[in-house]
């Protein structure tokens, strides 16, 4: 019973979206529904929580991976394109101040 449990939330996203309290006390009331002992369900609920972090990093790094590929086709300037840009802004407009202060 405890595996089909296990089975059950490890599919989807459910386990990843949900606070660590709310694992935990899933947990608390699955382990007793299931009659397991004190440290049976202990280790049954440090067994979940482990897997709800693990689930979570994995959705966030999933969710990084679209977002780094949808923002990589989308054609926008990056940041160092930006630096890159601003500091030859910066050099073109000293060297025109330069000039007009000459031709004065």
């Amino acid at each position: 019973m405890i595996d089909l449990i296990k089975k059950t939330l490890y599919t989807g996203v459910g386990l990843a979206l949900m606070t660590k309290d709310k694992v935990q006390e899933l947990g608390e009331e699955l382990a007793s529904q299931a009659k397991l002992s004190e440290g049976e369900g202990r280790e049954f609920v440090d067994h979940l929580m482990k897997q709800s972090e693990t689930a979570r990093q994995d959705l966030e790094s999933r969710i990084n991976v679209a977002v780094q590929k949808v923002v990589g086709a989308m054609p926008l300037a990056s940041k160092d394109e930006l630096t890159k840009l601003s500091a030859k802004v910066e050099e073109l407009t000293a060297k025109l101040e330069a000039h007009a202060s000459h031709a004065q």
